[in-house]
């Protein structure tokens, strides 16, 4: 099925289904259809502040029934899900990942295409505390909703060539602030037994 299309057809419901579908473990072309929606709006046929509202709702919304199927089947909700990704180191280094930074790696997940529609469910797999999920959930929701429909929007411009560029440049951030988190934890976990602090003697 092409989204993007989808979303000429049925609009809003439209924006909704699919962003719904992407956050709780569906690999959906989440950002596409956002770009999509942007450029419509650039062409008059939707209006920029429901196709935001619309569509910070649904990613809040399916991010957060993707936490409780991740609850509530555990890892195996995460194995189903990771199963489009074929790629078996993705899913323990974006464990890692969230073990180490919490609030902040939800928030993050939704600008990296592999983890964003594994955040939900890895995260209520890992049992992270409700209320710092919803705090990044919503975070990066409000983040990456504008980022998405404005790309769609710059590109009805004529700006395409200088939005690639920026894509590039906010992957390769992305990318490093994740090997980065990824090396920390490596050290952490290397450190030899000598290095760690022996716990004080019993006199």
């Amino acid at each position: 099925m092409d989204f993007t299309h989808l979303i000429g057809s049925w609009g809003y419901p439209g924006i909704f289904l699919v962003v719904v579908l992407g956050n709780i473990g569906l690999p959906v072309p989440e950002e596409s259809v956002l770009a999509r929606a942007g450029y419509l709006v650039w062409a008059g046929q939707l209006h920029v502040l429901p196709v935001l509202v619309v569509a910070i709702v649904s990613a809040v919304a399916g991010d957060t029934l993707g936490y409780w199927l991740g609850r509530r089947y555990g890892r195996a909700a995460v194995d189903r899900s990771a199963i489009w990704l074929r790629r078996p180191g993705h899913v323990a280094a974006a464990e890692r990942f969230f073990r180490r930074y919490g609030v902040l790696a939800v928030a993050a997940a939704r600008f990296v295409g592999g983890l964003r529609f594994l955040a939900g469910p890895l995260a209520g797999a890992m049992r992270l505390p409700l209320r710092s999920f919803l705090l990044g959930n919503f975070l990066g929701a409000v983040l990456f909703v504008p980022y998405a429909v404005g790309i769609g929007y710059a590109i009805g411009y004529g700006l395409g060539p200088y939005v690639a560029r920026v894509q590039h440049v906010v992957a390769a951030l992305v990318m490093v602030a994740v090997i980065l988190a990824l090396l920390s934890v490596a050290f952490r976990l290397a450190r030899p037994a000598a290095e760690q602090p022996s716990p004080p003697a019993v006199s």
